[in-house]
Formats: C-alpha cells, structure tokens, sequence
C-alpha cells in the first residue's frame, strides 16, 4: 500500500511534468535561479577573513566545522578550500556578523 502511494505521487508528478513542457499547464508558476559562480580565495584573502572577523585560527576552524590543520593548511596555501567551504567564506565576508547573528559564535 506504501509504495502504491508513493509510485501514485511520482507518477502524478511526471505527468505533470509533461504536460507542462507541452504547454497544457499555463498557469503554473515557474521561477528562474541563477547561481553565482563559487569564489576563489587565495590564502591570503582566507586569512584576511579570518582577521576581520577577530578569530584565532582554532576558533575559525571550530566555527566552519573543519579541522584547523585544514585552516592553517589554507592560509599556507598548501590547501585550497572547496565547495561549502567557499560558500561559508563568501557569506563571512560579506557579512562580518554571520556568525553572531547565526549563533555560531557567541563573544
């Protein structure tokens, strides 16, 4: 019975699909999004960052939820951050506040 409704739900799904790529459905709502590229940071601009945001190296760390191997690593240049990871310092430096606001850090 379970898998009857969800086969039911995907089905419906699909065929709604459909008909709207068919133009049978012209009232549905549609949204375009558009990603913007991931930044790339070189290790000095990472420890900038980490500056501007008055953080030691380890709370940095603790904070983005890697290990400070991993920032020190970074800031080295040995290691370049990745996917989430320059998400996360795209938002820090664009928002100073992030992480206070977020309760990430409490000072």
């Amino acid at each position: 019975m379970k898998d009857t409704l969800h086969y039911d739900s995907i089905m419906t799904g699909l065929n709604e699909a459909l008909a709207h790529s068919r133009g049978e459905l012209p009232d549905v709502r549609r949204k375009k999004v558009s990603i913007s590229p991931l930044p790339d940071y070189a290790s000095d601009r990472i420890k900038a960052i980490r500056n501007s945001l008055n953080l030691s190296q380890h709370i940095f760390a603790e904070a983005l939820g890697v290990s400070i191997k991993t920032v020190e690593a970074w800031e080295s240049g040995r290691n370049k951050p990745q996917g989430p990871a320059l998400r996360i310092l795209q938002v820090l430096e664009a928002d100073s506040n992030f992480l206070e606001k977020h309760r990430i850090i409490c000072v």
